[in-house]
């Protein structure tokens, strides 16, 4: 397919997927990120998402993935003037990662409303980054080393499937996959949250995290606090525990688009928080790409 008949397609479907959540759409908001990144869409991962609660409405986000030889995203979004520059040394994280790791792909967040959101680096999921790996490089945030050891502890080493990077709201995320039943369970995961300073889950929430394969701290860039855990579960049900609690995830679940033309494929996520959770946020696939490998969609 043509490229610009390919980003007509995409555009239309990032439109018709943004009257599901009511979020305001437009040319000039989005086409500057497929300008930006639209070459590499013919063989791409691409993801929408919405989220539930009052930081989520009225927005619909967009993630594709991005080969390797692309380089980092980062820089192609400060170039395509959907960023601005800034000397943080967080920037340079990637790079150091990419000379150091083997990595699979990088990946991009977009808002339809709020414009880019976060760049992301995935590992080989046969070869995840180990905690004390990254713990060394120059770039990492204070964070990694304050909390490395406790999730070592937890058996979590080992599992870094992805690194991302939020610009805008200079925080970032550290992708854990592989989750263990025996992890999962309440008394563990109430354990796990204490210790971070976080919540307790809800019977609700614990429930959703039993079924969890993934979890995600986020950090700010400077700080060694936690903000928030996400867990996430991938499954081609719709009606799973988020669509049945709450009726905008079940509608997005039911009415999505897809080019792939396969079986759905989702992405469910909550949240906890230290004001509390956040009930959920759903990523539906609407294209695969035969390139990279089988991911699901980093939550945040």
């Amino acid at each position: 397919m043509p490229e610009a008949t390919k980003l007509e397609t995409v555009y239309s479907a990032i439109e018709e997927t943004a009257r599901l959540v009511d979020a305001s759409c437009s040319r000039e908001k989005v086409w500057p990120a497929l300008d930006t990144f639209g070459r590499w869409f013919d063989d791409s991962h691409i993801i929408f998402s919405m989220g539930t609660g009052k930081r989520y409405r009225g927005e619909l986000a967009f993630d594709f993935t991005v080969p390797t030889e692309a380089g980092d995203p980062y820089a192609a979004a400060v170039a395509g003037g959907l960023l601005e520059k800034t000397d943080h040394p967080i920037t340079g994280l990637f790079a150091e990662i990419e000379e150091r790791l083997p990595i699979d792909a990088y990946a991009v967040d977009y808002g339809v409303v709020s414009g880019f959101k976060k760049a992301c680096v995935f590992f080989p999921l046969d070869r995840p980054a180990s905690m004390k790996a990254l713990a060394e490089l120059p770039s990492i945030p204070p964070a990694l080393a304050a909390h490395a050891g406790y999730f070592a502890d937890a058996g979590l080493d080992g599992k870094v499937s992805c690194i991302g990077i939020d610009h805008r709201n200079r925080t970032w995320n550290l992708y854990i996959s592989g989750l263990t039943p025996e992890y999962t369970r309440r008394e563990a995961v109430g354990e796990t949250l204490r210790g971070l300073g976080l919540p307790e889950p809800s019977e609700q929430m614990g429930e959703f995290i039993s079924t969890s394969f993934a979890l995600y701290p986020t950090f700010g860039w400077d700080s060694t606090r936690i903000e928030r855990i996400c867990f996430s579960t991938r499954t081609s049900d719709p009606n799973a525990l988020p669509a049945r609690v709450d009726p905008d995830v079940a509608k997005f679940a039911r009415d999505m688009p897809t080019a792939h033309g396969g079986e759905p494929s989702y992405v469910y996520a909550g949240t906890v928080t230290r004001g509390g959770e956040e009930f959920f946020k759903l990523a539906s696939y609407y294209q695969f790409s035969s390139q990279v490998s089988e991911r699901v969609r980093p939550a945040d």
